[in-house]
């Protein structure tokens, strides 16, 4: 059964970095799909980004310059470097995987497997 786990989460000041890491276990990561997603508090589950099976990224007009999503398949994993948070940033971010497909990596209705989530918080 394909599992996910995330971590790296934490308090950061407004203009900082921060880089969140995802494991897959119990499943061949390179024919996954993996991205990220966030849920702000009081606000819908949104995209972040993603990094298909063959390495091309997809991101959401709001991070766009700011974080980029890479992966390493001989560890099993998928990073979320964040640069110049701002605190509209703050959320809990999730990662999640899919079977390779066509299709919207943005649509988290697509992604079968998901992490537990790991909070990211922004002062201002």
């Amino acid at each position: 059964q394909v599992q996910l786990a995330e971590s790296g989460g934490g308090l950061v000041q407004a203009g900082g970095s921060l880089t969140l890491s995802c494991i897959l276990s119990g499943g061949t990561f390179s024919i996954y799909d993996m991205a990220w997603f966030r849920r702000a508090p009081g606000e819908e589950r949104e995209s972040v980004g993603a990094v298909v099976w063959n390495g091309v990224t997809a991101y959401v007009e709001s991070v766009k310059g700011r974080f980029t999503i890479s992966r390493d398949n001989a560890k099993n994993t998928v990073y979320l470097q964040m640069n110049s948070l701002k605190p509209e940033d703050t959320a809990v971010y999730y990662c999640a995987a899919r079977p390779v497909r066509v299709g919207n990596p943005h649509n988290e209705k697509t992604y079968a497997y998901w992490g537990q989530g790991t909070q990211v918080t922004v002062s201002s």
